[in-house]
């Protein structure tokens, strides 16, 4: 029986740390890419990792719920700053799924 918890609570503990990531094009610009890049991230909790969360504004009137943010200055701007990008070539946006939470992070390029 201690055997059978045992293994329960290793599988339990491997599923709580399953993950899926998701990383899509956001905005392309004219800009060259440049060598920077640059990353902002946040933890959200009672955020879903569907398609329709990559949108980051209400569109066709539907409001889109991201959960409780973590980090107050996540965006695109924080990224740039962060690598110290001037004129931004593209954004891609990742969102990354675990059980409990989800992560979603900007990842800027530019020079």
């Amino acid at each position: 029986m201690k055997k059978l918890t045992y293994i329960a609570s290793a599988i339990g503990f491997v599923f709580a740390l399953n993950s899926c990531g998701v990383t899509t094009p956001f905005i392309v610009t004219n800009n060259e890419l440049g060598d920077k890049v640059g990353t902002s991230s946040t933890i959200c909790l009672f955020s879903g990792a569907t398609q329709n969360s990559a949108m980051m504004a209400p569109t066709g009137g539907k409001t889109i719920f991201h959960g409780f943010m973590l980090n107050k200055n996540f965006g695109i701007v924080e990224a740039a700053e962060k690598a110290g990008i001037s004129k931004i070539g593209a954004v891609d946006y990742k969102v990354t799924s675990y059980v409990f939470f989800v992560k979603k992070e900007f990842i800027v390029a530019g020079e």
